[in-house]
Order: C-alpha cells, then sequence, then structure tokens
C-alpha cells in the first residue's frame, strides 16, 4: 500500500531559480542588489546624483537618528536630540576644565594629558556613596522623570563647579574632589534612572531598542567633540583661574539650558499627579482631552507639585492624618462606596485624595474630575450645602461623562493601567 501511495503521488514542482541580481533604480538614485553564497544581501550604489549635502544629511540621519525618522517616533523628538546635542557638548567642556583645576589644586601641572587619568581616579570613592542614596528615591523618579533628569544635570554641575573652584583652597582639595564626586554619583543615578522612561515617550513603533542606540550615538559623538572644545579652552582661555571663573559658569548655564529644553519637548505618556491635574484641567476648560504633545510645554518642571485650581486643587498622597478628620471617614467611604478614592475638601483653596493600595490611573482621573466638578459647584451652589452634598453630585457627574472620557483619554495616547505618584501613600479598608 504505502508502494502503491509513492507511486500516484505528484512529483514535487521545480521552483524557478532566483535571479542572481536586481536593480532597484529611483529618480536619482541606482542600486546593484544581488545575494551572495553565503545567502548575505549586498547593495552597491551604481549612479547616485543627489546632491552632496542631501547625501551628507541622510548619512547623518541613518546612523544619528531611528529607521524610518520622523514617523517612526512621536513628536517632538527632533528638538528633544537637539539640545540633547547641546547638554551633552557643554557638560564634556566643563568636565575638562574641572578635572584641570583638581590637577592644579592637587599641585601638578594642569595639562590636558593627564586630566582623563586622574579623572578616572577621583570618580570612584565617594560618587558611590551618592549612587547608594539617589538609589532609595527610584519611586519619585518613575513619578517625575524630567524633573529629576534637571535635578541630575544640577548635581553634576555642582560638583563639577566643586571642582573648578578647588584651586581657591588647595588645603581642602580631598575635601572639595570628595563632594563634588558625591554630587556627581547622585547624578549618575538620577539620569541613568529617569532614561528609560524618556525614551520610551518617543517610541511609536516599538523601537526603543532603535532609540536608545541613536541617543547613545548622539550623546557619545557630542561628548568627544566637547572633550575637544574643553581641551583647547584649558590651554587658551581657560589656562588661568579667572578665565575658568568666567567660561565655567557660562558653561553650566548653557548645559541646564540645554537639558531644561529637552525635557520640556519630551512627550511623557504616563500618569502622575501633575499631568492627571493638566488633563482634567484642561478637558474642564475645553471639553477634550489633550495628548502628551499638548500637555507637555505646560507641565512645571521646577515645583511639579503645585496646585491647579481648575482641576480642584487636588493634593495626593499625604498620609490620612493630614488627609482626613477621623470623625468624617465614615460619611466619605458612604460618598465613594464603589470608589477606590476618598476625598476631603478641607476649603475651597485645598483637597486632598487617598488613593485605595490598587487604584489605577483611571481611578486617579476620576477622583480628580470629582474634584473639579465640585470646585465648580461651589460657585453656583448656595453656600450653606455640605460639603458632602457637593461631593455627591460631584460624583455623580463624574460618572455619567466618565465613559467617554477615559476613551478620549486612552484615544489620545495616555497610559492608564498605572497611576506614578512617587511617594506611594495610599489606604486599604
Amino acid at each position: 500500500m504505502d508502494s502503491l501511495l509513492r507511486k500516484i503521488q505528484p512529483a514535487p514542482v521545480k521552483e524557478k531559480d532566483a535571479p542572481g541580481f536586481w536593480l532597484e533604480i529611483s529618480d536619482s538614485v541606482s542600486q546593484h542588489c544581488s545575494f551572495g553564497s553565503d545567502g548575505r544581501l549586498t547593495v552597491k550604489t551604481l549612479k547616485d546624483t543627489r546632491p552632496l549635502h542631501q547625501r551628507l544629511v541622510e548619512s547623518f540621519l541613518n546612523k544619528f537618528f531611528p529607521s524610518g525618522y520622523p514617523y517612526s517616533v512621536n513628536e517632538g523628538y527632533l528638538t528633544y536630540t537637539q539640545f540633547r546635542a547641546l547638554q551633552h557638548f557643554s557638560s564634556a567642556t566643563l568636565s575638562v576644565l574641572s578635572t584641570q583645576s583638581l590637577l592644579f589644586a592637587a599641585g601638578l601641572r594642569p595639562t590636558p594629558a593627564q586630566a582623563t587619568a586622574v579623572s578616572w581616579i577621583l570618580k570612584d570613592g565617594m560618587q558611590h556613596a551618592g549612587k547608594l542614596i539617589c538609589s532609595s528615591m527610584g519611586a519619585r523618579m518613575d513619578s517625575e522623570p524630567k524633573t529629576w533628569r534637571i535635578i541630575a544635570d544640577v548635581l553634576y554641575d555642582l560638583g563639577t563647579g566643586l571642582e573648578v573652584i578647588s584651586p581657591l583652597c588647595p588645603q581642602l582639595f580631598l575635601e572639595m574632589a570628595g563632594l563634588g564626586n558625591f554630587a556627581k554619583g547622585m547624578a549618575v543615578v538620577a539620569a541613568r534612572a529617569t532614561r528609560l522612561p524618556i525614551y520610551s515617550s518617543f517610541a511609536k513603533e516599538g523601537n526603543l531598542s532603535d532609540l536608545f542606540a541613536k541617543g547613545e550615538a548622539i550623546s557619545t559623538l557630542f561628548n568627544v567633540l566637547g572633550i575637544g572644545a574643553g581641551i583647547q579652552l584649558a590651554s587658551t582661555v581657560c589656562s588661568t583661574m579667572q578665565g575658568k571663573m568666567i567660561v565655567g559658569p557660562l558653561l553650566s548655564a548653557l548645559h541646564i539650558y540645554g537639558v531644561t529644553q529637552e525635557m520640556k519637548a519630551t512627550p511623557v505618556n504616563t500618569l502622575n499627579p501633575q499631568r492627571t491635574a493638566l488633563i482634567v484641567a484642561d478637558f474642564i476648560k475645553s471639553g477634550r482631552v489633550s495628548s502628551p504633545a499638548d500637555l507637555r510645554y505646560s507641565e512645571n518642571l521646577i515645583f511639579p507639585d503645585r496646585l491647579i485650581e481648575e482641576a480642584g486643587n487636588v493634593k495626593v498622597g499625604k498620609p490620612l492624618r493630614e488627609s482626613l478628620n477621623p470623625r468624617s471617614i465614615n460619611r466619605l467611604k458612604q460618598v465613594f462606596s464603589d470608589e477606590k478614592f476618598l476625598i476631603n475638601r478641607k476649603s475651597k483653596n485645598k483637597c486632598y485624595m487617598l488613593l485605595e493600595v490598587n487604584a489605577t490611573g483611571e481611578d486617579a482621573l476620576r477622583g480628580w474630575l470629582v474634584a473639579a466638578f465640585a470646585a465648580e459647584m461651589d460657585k453656583s451652589v448656595a453656600s450653606s450645602s455640605e460639603d458632602y452634598e457637593i461631593l455627591h453630585e460631584a460624583r455623580e457627574k463624574m460618572v455619567q461623562i466618565f465613559p467617554s472620557f477615559i476613551s478620549q483619554v486612552k484615544s489620545r495616547g495616555w497610559h492608564t493601567d498605572q497611576f506614578l505618584d512617587g511617594n506611594r501613600i495610599r489606604f486599604s479598608y
């Protein structure tokens, strides 16, 4: 039987041989493509009539920008990259000057060649202590990555500044160098911890690795250029202490300006207290939900805990003893019986919200909407109305509009599965 089956099976169809090579031709570029014996594709350009500057730009984009740019990234990536380049250039230049000053304070002739060797020695020691202290603040960095990225660079410049002025007090060389590296250690942890959420905010097509690799390429290029500029300055304008005292603050200001503008351009799409309040405030005013790109320049990176009046002046994450009167807990639990939050309005200018342990971003949005609607009702409801009545009516209004509101929030690109409040003070029944 098996032999009969073998006889009646059709003979395999012989596939056509794949072409040995082919040409890809566009208006200005012709390319010869072929597969080698090892199966690898080889592409050779036969003709390229594009202007030289256009070819250089394309080559630069291929090396330093993600594949498919600008369509493969979210809005703001170019601005972020420009100021990232400025940040790394000024930081690297300032680092060379600070190391030269350390050499001078230690009694050595401050030549640029010695700077690299000494920097590798001095960065160990106290720097590790700074890293350990800063590592305990990871939850806050998740909540406010942009603010902590700026803090990281301020700490780095503070440490560098201590190194620059160390020749003014050579008897305190070890103390100055130790404190400088302590600040730099904290800066390193904060910068690395915030890198992933910042890069993630630009990833549009699951291309996080490509974004990270090209971002590091930009950093490396401008660090090298900055080191070159620093060596040039160290041997000319900044060969004296007076020159360093003038150029150092200018480079530091340029560095902080670069990282601030870089962070402003970053459209972070996770929910934290400030971004949640901004979403609700915009919705109350305009009836529409803003996207992460729309709100990026509205974020206050210096004072992220500021209260936003249009969103109900909500403070979240405070201890229970500060947020609620123990005698009012039962009443509030009745008003918010089906919710994962409690709201207590201590005054018309301040509202405290406590979140349950497993509350998500959606729960936080519900709470902020209740606070915002309650603040609106204060302007139209008679002053004799109790807060519990106002909160109950505000919650009823929230329940009616929330399905369409949360649909808009998700469609605009916000991630609602988590709420990053930083200090993680929650309650449970």
